[in-house]
């Protein structure tokens, strides 16, 4: 048995969830396992039901389940509130909770899309990278921070065990692949870039077969976008790897199909990399892929059943292959399908 604590959150994300919890019970179903999952509210929808973004409640059911299922938080109707109270400010909350520090993005160019991307069809074709971000240190928790009339700050700090241990999970799963990391970084000009760089150099004798290589993140937004077929693994900090991963996913034609996962040592989240949509919140017009290739990595790093995970992503791209576009991977004039409509036509394929 799986118990997966469900948190839908806010905007989009109650749809999209709903299309991953539709594949689960599919799944379990077909392979006759048994799936729990357990609803909590999160973000937003919290803080209307509880006063508070992320309840202990919530919290206490993430630590005792098997992997986390989050659908987006956030919206202008809680953006006035003070920065510590804010969706996105809890979304960093139980990240550090869970003591999830790595964040896995995977970007991989469906053939059925290629004309879905804004860059040209032979640049894409087969481009298939996985971004290692660091997700609980950096900038985005360093302190001190903060801001007055006159002057805000924040810290970019990193210490060395977090460095060593994104890094070894990016080499790792190098092994699994191509066997070559790039390390991203702003070492020309940030000291904490520098530290980064010597860490992850000495981290790489331990993994002689895997090639390391350097690259400026400047540079790098630049070569994501030029050659992205050149990236087998990406591994960088927090900052930098939020930046880049979201450029990705125009090489995918839309972050609608973009998944993630959040892991630690003990504990793990799945979520799209998109954000809550508030403007196409219930109308039936969300991309509802990333949420489901999200449940593919669950299978695939919480579960240890790569082989469901590869049946996901297959029937994914059998949908695709079949014509079926949301509105944001459709192009100008094609007839769309709603987010129902598109999980049920992935459901069937795992069916077939």
């Amino acid at each position: 048995m799986y118990k997966i604590v469900s948190i839908p959150g806010d905007g989009i994300g109650p749809e999209v969830v709903a299309g991953a919890v539709a594949v689960l019970k599919q799944l379990s179903t077909k392979h006759g396992f048994e799936i729990v999952i357990e609803e909590h509210p999160f973000g937003g929808a919290s803080y209307d039901l509880h006063g508070e973004m992320l309840t202990e409640k919530t919290l206490e059911a993430c630590k005792q389940c098997d992997a986390v299922l989050l659908g987006a938080v956030g919206g202008p109707k809680w953006e006035k509130l003070p920065h510590e109270h804010k969706p996105e400010a809890a979304l960093l909350n139980i990240r550090k909770e869970l003591e999830l520090f790595a964040n896995l993005r995977p970007a991989k160019v469906y053939d059925a899309l290629l004309e879905a991307s804004s860059l040209k069809a032979e640049v894409i074709r087969g481009t298939d990278f996985l971004v290692f971000r660091e997700l609980t240190g950096g900038i985005y928790f360093g302190q001190p921070r903060g801001y007055d009339d006159n002057r805000g700050w924040n810290t970019m700090v990193y210490e060395r065990y977090e460095v060593e241990r994104i890094a070894r999970l990016a080499f790792e799963a190098a092994q699994k692949r191509d066997k070559k990391v790039i390390s991203i970084d702003k070492a020309n000009v940030l000291e904490v870039s520098q530290f980064w760089r010597n860490v992850v150099h000495e981290v790489h004798k331990d993994y002689p077969d895997v090639e390391l290589s350097d690259m400026y993140v400047d540079n790098a937004a630049m070569q994501i976008v030029r050659n992205p077929k050149q990236f087998d693994v990406i591994v960088t900090s927090n900052l930098f790897g939020d930046i880049l991963s979201d450029i990705a996913g125009m090489i995918t034609g839309s972050l609608g199909m973009l998944p993630s996962a959040s892991i630690g040592k003990h504990h793990a989240l799945y979520e799209p990399i998109h954000g809550s949509a508030p403007d196409i919140a219930g109308q039936g017009k969300a991309n509802p892929i990333a949420t489901i290739a999200s449940v593919a990595m669950m299978f695939e790093y919480s579960f240890c059943m790569p082989d469901i995970a590869t049946e996901i992503y297959q029937a994914i791209e059998a949908t695709l292959a079949s014509g079926l576009r949301t509105a944001d991977i459709a192009n100008p004039g094609e007839l769309s399908v709603s987010t129902t409509e598109m999980t049920e036509a992935i459901v069937r394929h795992l069916g077939a």
